[in-house]
């Protein structure tokens, strides 16, 4: 865990802000790689994760919050109480939304706040001179996180702008832009969780490979717990048994028993609880694994999932 200081905080849109942190002490901020995000823990006691932005830095991080209009506490307090000067507590970067290294050309597709990984791949790519295309959709241009930086940047010819005020024509298909599909490209989606499906049902339909599609959410839809049923959990290195109670999560049950998982988000989109599993069969309720990886039933996100199973063998 590190001590930051907000250096900056200013408006992008009139939704998102940018902060800028730096180290308590100035020393340098672990390297990262696009992609990465960090935990954010904040004063009034939320965890929060948030991409990292821009340019790789390790003498500043930046990040970008929409301010939620449903927000759990974490975007409010960012954008009403946070102050320039004040310090939080951030963990190392973390990368579970990696780009493929190769000289493959990289399609990204962003929504909304989905930009801020996007920011960052787009410049590394440019940086390493990998062919890439950039595609953002926005409500329109006042509403566009960084348009100005990268409307300006160098590679601002690679990038594709997509409003859904105004010109029809300037929305995006995702179904015509993913036809013309070459095996060796990789795309990238981030942004609202529908935005992400029809895109990835667009690139299912023409045929892409699922270890082509890379996607990060940012929050999870509703869950579903009306059918939930009982079942147990056994601690495969001590062998002992855990009842799982209908209204019970697999990590409050663990946590009362002396079982430290890390957590972040509670609501499976993360990834920071991710656990072995076994034997059983999961029902999987988080959006961070994919499908072929949910298929596999050897991992499963204890802080929202459950078993369909009678019992599920842990590898803790």
């Amino acid at each position: 865990m590190f001590e930051v200081i907000v250096t900056n905080k200013q408006p992008l849109t009139a939704s998102v802000c940018r902060l800028q942190l730096a180290a308590v002490d100035d020393s340098a901020l672990p390297a990262w790689q696009a992609g990465a995000h960090i935990d954010v823990h904040l004063p009034n006691g939320i965890i929060r994760q948030y991409s990292l932005c821009g340019g790789v830095d390790t003498k500043h991080y930046e990040i970008a919050i929409l301010n939620e209009p449903n927000s759990r506490g974490g975007s409010k307090y960012i954008h009403d109480q946070l102050q320039q000067g004040d310090v939080l507590t951030i963990s190392a970067p973390k990368n579970l939304f990696p780009l493929v290294q190769g000289t493959h050309k990289t399609l990204l597709i962003a929504a909304g706040i989905g930009i801020t990984p996007m920011l960052a791949m787009a410049e590394q790519l440019h940086a390493e001179d990998t062919p890439f295309e950039l595609h953002y959709c926005a409500r329109e241009q006042q509403h566009a996180a960084y348009y100005d930086r990268i409307s300006n940047s160098d590679y601002a010819r690679n990038c594709h702008f997509h409003f859904s005020l105004g010109n029809s024509q300037n929305r995006l298909n995702p179904y015509r832009l993913l036809a013309d599909y070459n095996q060796d490209t990789q795309l990238y989606i981030c942004g609202p969780n529908l935005f992400i499906q029809d895109v990835i049902s667009a690139a299912e339909q023409h045929g892409w490979p699922t270890e082509n599609i890379h996607r990060e959410f940012f929050a999870a839809e509703a869950i579903d717990h009306s059918q939930d049923q009982r079942f147990e959990v056994v601690i495969n290195s001590t062998g002992q048994v855990l009842q799982v109670a209908e209204d019970v999560s697999i990590l409050n049950v663990l946590e009362d028993n002396g079982m430290f998982i890390p957590v972040a988000c509670e609501e499976g989109v993360c990834g920071t609880c991710l656990t072995g599993l076994l034997e059983g069969e999961a029902d999987h309720k988080d959006v961070f694994l994919s499908a072929d990886e949910k298929q596999k039933m050897n991992q499963i996100t204890p802080c929202c999932s459950r078993a369909k199973s009678k019992r599920l063998v842990l590898d803790l």
